[in-house]
């Protein structure tokens, strides 16, 4: 069995305070986007994962894949051996939640493939001991998320006239390294309300609190950032923690901004 990953954006990412626990309380708009990864799993003699496409930073045993596996595993001891292969699309450190979505998936495709019977909100449960992004995946609709993340409340937000150009230069961010430079606080206007205005408005207060520290310390990505705007962009954001940076274009606008070959540039849209 097959299931493929997808993207997330994030429109406005507010680092609102640092909590006793360590993590951050924030609030942000989760966005999917069809770019995918694709994950398989089969049954197997004894436990086996592979990858290939895009290269992932760090141990192969750290792997959220199969340490959603591994944590199912210990609740249903009848989940069998598994032969597990990830092919990368999405690259990692980039800020589109490609590992948070292949480990939410391989929780769905476990549970679909072996029947193990969990709800959505159980699913959810599982996703949030995997990464503060994984709950999303689950839902996998436009979101308004606080808390660490795993607060979702789905919005009514239809881009389907506008189309995507994201732009990955393929430098690696650390999440952990990118929140030792914020300095959370609340914001002057929440994202929530923001989302209600109009597309135009975003551009002047629609802000990601990673941007600043992020792109003094990489100046190519705040680069990437001003050329989609020259490229006409309505609406330009780094997501997450970067280094991916996209813009927002009215369909009908031919974009061809001209980044370095290897950068990985993709035009999307989303029917709804």
């Amino acid at each position: 069995m097959v299931l493929f990953p997808n993207c997330k954006l994030n429109l406005g990412l507010h680092i609102i305070r640092k909590r006793p626990d360590g993590y951050h309380d924030i609030e942000t708009v989760f966005y999917p986007l069809p770019f995918y990864d694709a994950i398989e799993i089969i049954e197997a003699d004894n436990f086996q994962f592979s990858m290939s496409g895009e290269t992932i930073h760090g141990h192969e045993q750290d792997n959220l894949c199969i340490k959603a596996y591994q944590l199912l595993k210990k609740d249903f001891s009848q989940l069998p051996a598994v032969k597990m292969h990830l092919h990368k699309n999405i690259p990692s450190g980039a800020g589109l939640g490609g590992g948070s979505a292949d480990a939410a998936f391989t929780l769905m495709l476990c549970n679909q493939k072996f029947d193990l019977g969990l709800s959505g909100e159980k699913l959810i449960e599982y996703a949030l001991q995997l990464g503060s992004d994984c709950p999303f995946f689950i839902v996998n609709k436009p979101c308004f998320a606080s808390g660490r993340g795993e607060y979702l409340e789905t919005i009514d937000l239809n881009l389907a006239a506008y189309k995507f150009l994201i732009v990955n230069p393929r430098i690696h961010i650390s999440t952990t390294e990118a929140f030792s430079f914020i300095s959370p606080q609340q914001p002057s206007k929440p994202v929530k309300e923001i989302m209600l205005q109009p597309i135009e408005t975003w551009k002047d207060e629609l802000k990601n609190d990673f941007e600043e520290p992020v792109f003094k310390k990489h100046p190519a990505i705040k680069k990437i950032k001003e050329k989609l705007y020259e490229a006409g962009a309505v609406y330009s954001s780094m997501s997450g923690s970067g280094s991916t940076v996209y813009g927002i274009f009215k369909k009908e606008v031919v974009v061809k901004p001209g980044f370095p070959e290897n950068y990985v540039v993709k035009e999307l849209s989303r029917k709804s």
